[in-house]
C-alpha cells in the first residue's frame, strides 16, 4: 500500500470528467500527509514516471499530470488517451 492510494482511488471516480485540477493541498488533504518539499520546487516530481511510487498513483488510475503551476500551487490531471 502507498501512501499516495488515496489519490489513486479519487480519480477512479468515473465522475470526474477528462480533467481535474487540484492545488497542492488539495492532494495533501487527499493524502491524509504532507507532499514532499520537492513537489512545491521541482518541476520534474510531477513527471509522468511509473518508476516513481507518487506518479503511478495516477497512472494506473489512468491519468497523467498535463501542467503543473508551481507560483499557484496547481496541478492539472487528465485522463491519458
Amino acid at each position: 500500500m502507498s501512501k499516495y492510494d488515496p489519490l489513486e482511488q479519487w480519480l477512479r471516480d468515473p465522475r470526474r470528467g477528462d480533467e481535474a485540477t487540484l492545488g497542492f493541498a488539495d492532494v495533501e488533504e487527499l493524502l491524509g500527509a504532507s507532499l514532499p518539499a520537492s513537489a512545491g520546487r521541482h518541476r520534474a516530481w510531477w513527471a509522468n514516471d511509473p518508476t516513481h511510487v507518487h506518479a503511478r498513483a495516477w497512472l494506473h488510475a489512468g491519468w497523467v499530470v498535463d501542467a503543473v503551476d508551481q507560483r499557484s500551487l496547481r496541478v492539472r490531471f487528465r485522463r491519458a488517451a
